[in-house]
């Protein structure tokens, strides 16, 4: 892609999220405090809007490469903008999230398949962006995970195999970069809100997917691996300690180690990245023998994270009671 054409698309992102910031404090789409937050000031809303229109940018470019996958993601984020601002019914999000994942399952062709292989992608997709969801608490973490699992499926792509359109990880990760501009700072702009992390989270998993489905190797879930342990985990001490799961809170390790220990939200925000980073070169470096070691990585990884969350946390406050 020639340089001219991304100046042009960053410099269209910054204009499309300042002008969503006029509209936003206008309409009063903030976010205010409260005892369940990592923040402490009001804050503009859904600044991540601007990943949904990336991609709508893209396709409108483009004759629309992938139609199932835009029409799936501009469902799920519509959605998500409206529980944003009205919190919207459960049974009413979860219908749109349902129909959005069958969506992308048309995109990736994948009712060939069993029916008990389409109920656990199902599952697998619920669980994936929900997961992503539930990590959107501090800055900086959303916009600067996902750039760098954009970056990884980029090099992948032009490296490794080819999966997907070059031009769509380029601009997806163009609006990342214009979103962590306002985002990763120590006093943010704005948040992703629902609309970016529920929104990128379609995004990744539909990439995700298609590299899956290129290469047969379900090792590159493991792109995922910080985001998804530290959620998997977190709702299994919840669970362990009788709370009820579908109620916020602020029991993950990254809040943990702001709320409790004091460290900023972009050293917490950069320790995942960097775990996640690691993670990554590991998984590539693996190349050809990935399936054979994925598994290892994996185990190292959880061992090491339940160390840290052990030995800093306690037994007593993971398992026993929890009173943040």
């Amino acid at each position: 892609m020639q340089n001219s054409i991304l100046l042009l698309y960053f410099v269209l992102f910054v204009i499309l999220e300042l002008i969503y910031f006029k509209l936003a404090d206008r309409f009063n789409i903030i976010d205010k405090p409260n005892h369940r937050s990592s923040h402490t000031s009001i804050t503009i809303r859904g600044g991540g809007i601007i990943f949904p229109i990336s991609v709508l940018v893209y396709a409108m470019i483009n004759n629309f490469p992938y139609p199932y996958f835009v029409i799936g993601l501009f469902s799920i984020s519509i959605v998500s903008f409206l529980d944003d601002i009205l919190t919207l019914n459960n049974k009413v999000r979860l219908g749109i999230h349902l129909s959005s994942v069958l969506l992308l399952f048309f995109q990736w062709n994948l009712f060939s398949l069993n029916w008990y292989c389409i109920l656990i992608a199902l599952i697998f997709a619920i669980a994936t962006i929900n997961a992503y969801n539930f990590m959107d608490g501090i800055n900086g973490i959303t916009g600067g995970y996902s750039l760098l699992t954009i970056g990884t499926l980029y090099y992948i792509n032009e490296k490794l195999v080819a999966f997907t359109s070059p031009e769509l990880l380029i601009v997806v990760g163009l609006s990342l970069v214009v979103f962590n501009f306002f985002n990763f700072r120590k006093k943010a702009k704005c948040f992703a809100g629902d609309v970016g992390s529920v929104g990128m989270a379609f995004i990744i998993l539909f990439l995700i997917g298609q590299l899956i489905i290129t290469t047969q190797n379900l090792s590159y879930i493991l792109l995922l691996l910080v985001y998804g342990t530290d959620t998997a985990f977190t709702v299994l001490f919840r669970k362990i300690r009788g709370e009820n799961i579908f109620v916020a809170h602020r029991s993950h390790f990254y809040q943990y180690l702001c709320n409790q220990l004091g460290y900023s939200h972009l050293l917490v925000s950069s320790l995942y990245i960097a775990a996640q980073l690691l993670l990554n070169v590991a998984l590539i470096s693996l190349n050809h023998d990935m399936m054979n070691y994925s598994m290892y990585l994996f185990l190292a990884f959880i061992s090491i994270y339940l160390l840290l969350r052990f030995k800093l946390e306690g037994k007593q406050q993971l398992l026993m009671s929890y009173k943040y």
